[in-house]
């Protein structure tokens, strides 16, 4: 049993080692294309993402725990609307208890001196998450009570596993912060958040939920030292091969093996293999993301859908392109400037604007504001390829 923070050293590959060399090299080059990636779209339709990526983000770190809920499910909860089978219904409240936990973490983050690293914030993040579930969803499987925020009262085992006794989850959380709260440096940083996700989840500090709130954790750290965005997901990239993340995860849950493994207790070449593993994964979504958001490329999609929609959907003319595209790109318009775009007689324009309202391709606060670009989950594998693919079918 565990129970002295020194038995989860190193907490991150040695600043000398070659294994340190090896993922140091990737963390710049993630922080180079994440900050360049922040760039590429107006905040209006950045606000609009982060929505979208909420629900995306929602769905893959249920789906890791093994709690899959369709994203046209997940649509309904957030319209109100929850299933009349109970299981199902449970599965809806999940996933929207984690996207308003994000919303309201990312509303956290105004305050510039909230230190994320503290074993508090973890917390708050957890007690954000379980207080939005009903009393029945916050049970294990065993059926013991998940209190919201609540350090566990007991030792456990977690498949191989033995984490920290329940008595010394606290000095083990406290060396955390103490360590990579200290990490200066973008490059550290992000070598850091990628350690730390793995040493959280080793600690395994709450009774249930320890996976999603250490996702949103990595969510909060990329944030706040700036690589972070509404525009990427890496939960999303976790679960694209969901064996993957748990095998790493449990090949950094390994004692030292041998001399040339660090002067830890744990294997140090196992910490770098998982933090190179979690760099490349952000690395991938955001090249992902890159890609989808070229300009071009967009406006082609755009146009294929439109072409689509006007053939199947009485209202929706191709006129729609050229307006979109602007909202798309500048943020948003008045009704008046989205209508002379179409090139449209004014009734006809009139009639364009309210079916594309209808459908939620363009959005609007009140009846007579200025609209801004919509993303209506019909809409996504036409204008986002693949990211979201699960929403399709």
């Amino acid at each position: 049993m565990y129970t002295k923070p020194d038995q989860f050293e190193p907490l991150t590959p040695s600043e000398s080692g070659a294994l340190r060399s090896d993922i140091a090299g990737l963390a710049g080059e993630v922080a180079a294309r994440a900050l360049a990636l922040k760039g590429k779209v107006h905040p209006v339709t950045a606000a609009c993402l982060a929505n979208l990526l909420r629900s995306v983000n929602s769905y893959y770190s249920n789906r890791i725990e093994g709690q899959h809920t369709h994203p046209r499910d997940i649509d309904q909860a957030l319209k109100k609307h929850y299933s009349k089978e109970p299981d199902k219904a449970r599965r809806q409240r999940i996933a929207i208890a984690h996207i308003d936990a994000q919303k309201e973490m990312e509303g956290w983050l105004a305050n510039k001196e909230l230190d994320v690293y503290a074993p508090e914030f973890l917390a708050r993040l957890h007690e954000a998450f379980y207080r939005r579930l009903k009393p029945e969803d916050r049970k294990t499987d065993d059926g013991d009570e998940v209190v919201p925020g609540e350090w566990r009262r007991t030792d456990v085992k977690v498949g191989t596993h033995v984490p920290p006794a329940h008595k010394s989850i606290a000095e083990f959380l406290q060396r955390a912060h103490e360590f990579y709260g200290k990490v200066k440096g973008l490059d550290g940083q992000l070598i850091a958040c990628a350690c730390a996700h793995h040493r959280l989840a080793w600690i395994h500090p709450f009774l249930d939920g320890n996976g999603r709130v250490i996702r949103l954790h990595s969510h909060a750290v990329l944030l706040r030292i700036g690589v972070g965005s509404s525009l990427w997901s890496v939960s999303r990239g976790l679960a694209r091969d969901v064996d993957t993340y748990y095998a790493r995860l449990a090949e950094a849950d390994s004692p030292r093996r041998g001399d040339l493994d660090g002067r830890g207790h744990l294997t140090e070449a196992g910490l770098a293999s998982f933090a190179r593993y979690f760099l490349e994964t952000c690395r991938d979504q955001v090249t992902f993301m890159e890609k989808l958001l070229e300009l071009e490329g967009f406006r082609e999609r755009l146009s294929g859908y439109l072409i689509m929609l006007s053939r199947r959907r009485g209202g929706i003319r191709q006129e729609a392109e050229l307006p979109l595209y602007h909202l798309f790109v500048a943020g948003e318009a008045t009704r008046g400037e989205f209508k002379q775009m179409t090139g449209l007689a004014s009734r006809t324009a009139d009639a364009l604007l309210a079916s594309l309202l209808k459908a939620g391709l363009v959005e609007s606060n009140t009846p007579k504001g200025a609209i801004r670009f919509g993303l209506p989950l019909d809409a996504l594998a036409y204008y986002f390829p693949k990211l979201y693919p699960e929403a399709a079918t």
